[in-house]
């Protein structure tokens, strides 16, 4: 027999069905969000500081003639490396040897008058004392001899200063360096202490590397100097290095001599000063380079990777935590600088603080969450020393 369709009666069918199906399914249980952790360890860390410098020769040399003359012959090749003592210029000598020759001659002039006048004044004195001459010529003779005694010791001068003049015409370098070009060249006359240098020499190995530190970071350092916060006394600490500005770093390292007392009133900047060795001349006089500075040695320092770390609506830095409980917190922290990919943090967390790396998203304040460490494929050491870098 055919029964007439119902759609009424298929609606209610299948919502009887559906209703069957939903209560033999129970609701699987709510998931504890997993997140990766890393424990909070105190570690020793080397601070450094990143400083705009300028390198200036060890030493500088502006070769100047000590007479006047005539330029013979240069006798050095322009930017070659000369050492001290070379002879650098020929001035002509004849006119010197002329000079150095005739206070030689009046020397011995002078010279061959005293026997004679030595003689005469001895016998005077003899005679006097037997009264066969007056004291009057006694003294006469004695002046004479005195006399001729002085203009000895004048002519010596004189030859003295002929020799000198005469040396004087090799105009020789008093360092060891770099000597770059020739101001004057064969035949050209110069004159003594002349305001035009010659030529300039520069002594470039070692080299010295000067850069500017603000006073406020050489306050700031003194008082994390007083408080303890930093240690000077480890080993190297005047070890510094240098990048050049092509971002590569100087394979050796410089060491720090010392800090200017005075601060430059239009910069409020001290002047530091580092000596480099530069064995292969690369590093050039007035070439701008960045100085790696060491500040002190940190004993107690927290790093914590930079993705740990976001922002509160008001731009402070904070991190999730995870409390003996499992519950997650936040922490406001304070930060000092970036050590390549982690964060110095001043203040904020203490040893043992569980800090949430990755999962922070699933990670809501006051939720309960499963911690399981932290593997960024780095082996983290509480011995190791990493430099920290700090631009200014």
């Amino acid at each position: 027999m055919n029964l007439p369709f119902h759609p009424r009666l298929l609606i209610a069918a299948l919502a009887v069905l559906t209703t069957s199906c939903s209560k033999t399914q129970a609701p699987p249980p709510a998931s504890v969000p997993e997140v990766a952790t890393i424990t909070v360890a105190r570690q020793k860390v080397v601070l450094t500081t990143e400083l705009p410098g300028r390198t200036s020769p060890y030493c500088i040399a502006e070769i100047r003639p000590q007479v006047n003359g005539l330029i013979l012959k240069r006798l050095f090749t322009e930017g070659s490396d000369v050492k001290a003592g070379q002879e650098l210029y020929q001035i002509d000598p004849a006119p010197f040897q002329a000079v150095l020759d005739n206070a030689k001659a009046a020397l011995g002039r002078a010279e061959a008058h005293r026997p004679a006048l030595q003689l005469r004044a001895e016998r005077y004195k003899q005679a006097l004392s037997e009264q066969a001459v007056s004291r009057q010529d006694f003294d006469d003779a004695d002046s004479a001899l005195k006399q001729a005694e002085a203009d000895i010791q004048y002519y010596k001068a004189m030859v003295e200063t002929a020799r000198i003049n005469l040396g004087y015409a090799r105009v020789v370098s008093p360092i060891t360096g770099r000597i770059g070009t020739s101001t004057v060249t064969d035949g050209a006359i110069v004159t003594a202490y002349q305001p035009v240098a010659l030529a300039t020499i520069q002594q470039m190995d070692p080299i010295y590397v000067d850069v500017r530190q603000s006073t406020t970071d050489l306050l700031r350092l003194q008082r994390r100097l007083e408080d303890g916060q930093l240690n000077r006394s480890g080993p190297n600490l005047k070890q510094v290095q240098v990048i050049l500005g092509n971002g590569v770093m100087y394979p050796l390292e410089g060491t720090f001599q010392f800090r200017d007392v005075s601060v430059d009133p239009t910069t409020a900047t001290v002047t530091l000063r580092m000596v480099f060795p530069n064995p292969k001349g690369v590093l050039l006089p007035g070439m701008f380079v960045r100085v790696l500075l060491k500040e002190g040695v940190n004993e107690h320092a927290i790093l914590i990777p930079q993705q740990a770390v976001a922002r509160d609506p008001k731009g402070n830095p904070i991190v999730s935590v995870v409390d003996n409980n499992g519950k997650v917190e936040q922490r406001k922290l304070g930060l000092d600088r970036v050590i390549g990919d982690q964060w110095l943090v001043s203040s904020g967390l203490a040893p043992n603080d569980r800090v949430i790396v990755e999962g922070i998203q699933k990670a809501r304040p006051g939720a309960t969450v499963k911690a399981v460490p932290f593997d960024d494929g780095r082996k983290q050491s509480a011995n190791t020393a990493p430099a920290v870098s700090k631009t200014n």
